[in-house]
């Protein structure tokens, strides 16, 4: 599959939305709901203000093949909610992919361009975070990608238990 990463303007801003809710689908479906929930992300105006500020700020890029946007990356500075880094760093503040592109190194691929990125803007750290609830699967899936164990945190939610965080480093 060959695989071009572009960015992404506001008229992909639905295309990542729907990327996101067929990750939320998929999880649904595995009993996974502690990660996202169950309700689409393109019905959360909050979801759908961050999206569209990440295409705005110029950090957001997909990846697309035949014209058809399979995955997307948002890199910039570290959300809110996460521990500051302690030298300059570039921060994946997202990464989704489609699940029927699973299994061809997509998430990969697009985590090469920020390693890239941060290159480039001659950056040695990069960071992401990652739900750590659940079977430890996607902490398990980034350590493959090359980052180690950062900081663990969690994000009070309302009427809900805590949302548990991992911060992970990689040094380029």
């Amino acid at each position: 599959m060959q695989i071009t990463i572009r960015r992404a303007g506001r008229d992909d801003v639905p295309a990542v939305l729907a990327l996101l809710d067929g990750a939320t689908e998929w999880l649904v479906a595995r009993g996974r709901t502690d990660q996202w929930g169950t309700a689409p992300h393109s019905t959360s105006p909050r979801r759908v203000e961050q999206i569209t500020g990440f295409a705005a700020d110029g950090g957001l890029w997909v990846g697309t093949t035949d014209g058809r946007v399979i995955g997307a990356l948002a890199v910039g500075a570290a959300l809110d909610y996460v521990p500051p880094a302690t030298e300059p760093e570039l921060y994946v503040r997202l990464l989704v992919t489609d699940r029927a592109s699973a299994g061809q190194n997509l998430g990969g691929t697009l985590l090469d361009h920020a390693r890239d990125l941060a290159r480039e803007a001659g950056v040695r750290l990069l960071r992401v975070d990652c739900f750590a609830g659940g079977d430890g699967a996607l902490v398990r899936y980034y350590e493959k990608q090359g980052f180690t164990r950062d900081i663990a945190f969690a994000v009070p939610r309302v009427n809900d238990v805590d949302w548990p965080g991992q911060v992970l480093v990689q040094h380029l």
